[in-house]
């Protein structure tokens, strides 16, 4: 369950950390898009400040993802930091309980994408580095706060939004459940039946929730309202037959620009990358004028500096 997961298993971990957005406050997250609007504006002036200057910084990113992985190296280095890449899996060739005493020796911040979510809990949990959750098979905090920065620019705020996402409950759908529990924001899950939010938990994380969390198995009702339509990708098939059942639940789901027309003339497509033509979106849709995903990644660079810069305020 979801509060268990993330609460009690990181029970110990101190807020200098980024491991889920709900690490943050309101306040503190919109601060955090306050300064990446502001870092963004320096960026282009090359104007970046110092802040990481003196500071070490240790990369471990698992898997072939590049977009994070680019903007965490090219922003730390253009705040001043020394970057290091640390090779390898995380846990495999030595155990976890020991990797975070060692690393403690060179580095002030850990960057984290590992494969399993708890995997970096444990290692967060035995380092004094500060440690900013890079994405894991849980949620992926870094990536949503970057979406976040671009649809308050391009939205003008925040206020009222409603966010359709369409799939199952992947690391990116936590991830915006978790941000509707921090921020006043509407965020709908439209997935076949059995692939949506277990009750439970959504009950759970609504009772404490500034927004509010829902499912809906049909996408066309949630369209028109939709300021936000945001897709990721269909689940992984083990077989020729799973990857049959899949294509038979999801395909229903494509997102076309049958589906794109309903949106209001505010409303944006962001289908999140890697994205699969042919699958959870068409490959027309992806020329549509509401699709914005290539726009809206380039936020991921300001977002995840304004984050380094305020882990860094709690970094002695």
């Amino acid at each position: 369950m979801y509060w268990s997961y993330h609460k009690k298993t990181g029970a110990d971990i101190p807020l200098k950390n980024l491991i889920s957005l709900l690490d943050v406050s309101a306040d503190e997250l919109l601060s955090i898009l306050d300064r990446a609007d502001s870092l963004e504006k320096l960026w282009k002036a090359n104007r970046m400040p110092q802040i990481l200057k003196d500071k070490q910084i240790g990369l471990w990113f698992y898997g072939q993802g590049f977009r994070n992985r680019a903007a965490f190296e090219i922003g730390s280095r253009a705040m001043g930091a020394s970057v290091s890449y640390i090779p390898g899996e995380l846990g495999i060739h030595e155990p976890l309980e020991d990797i975070g005493h060692y690393l403690d020796h060179w580095f002030s911040i850990l960057v984290i994408r590992a494969k399993n979510h708890k995997d970096l809990i444990k290692v967060t949990n035995t380092t004094n580095a500060a440690v900013i959750n890079a994405r894991t098979d849980f949620n992926h905090p870094c990536e949503i706060i970057g979406d976040l920065q671009f649809i308050r620019k391009y939205r003008g705020g925040l206020a009222d939004l409603s966010l359709v996402f369409v799939g199952e409950v992947t690391n990116l759908c936590m991830s915006w459940f978790e941000a509707a529990v921090t921020l006043p924001i509407s965020v709908t899950q439209v997935a076949p039946k059995g692939y949506e939010i277990d009750v439970n938990t959504r009950n759970q994380m609504n009772e404490n929730a500034a927004g509010n969390i829902s499912v809906c198995h049909e996408l066309e009702p949630v369209l028109e309202k939709a300021d936000v339509l945001y897709t990721d990708c269909w689940p992984k098939a083990k077989s020729d037959e799973e990857s049959k059942k899949i294509k038979d639940y999801f395909l229903p789901y494509q997102i076309n620009h049958k589906h794109l027309s309903k949106l209001h003339g505010n409303a944006m497509f962001l289908p999140c990358p890697p994205v699969t033509r042919g699958q959870e979106v068409s490959h027309d849709s992806m020329f549509s004028d509401f699709c914005k995903n290539h726009e809206a990644k380039q936020y991921l660079l300001h977002s995840q500096n304004a984050v380094l810069e305020w882990i860094t305020q709690a970094v002695h």
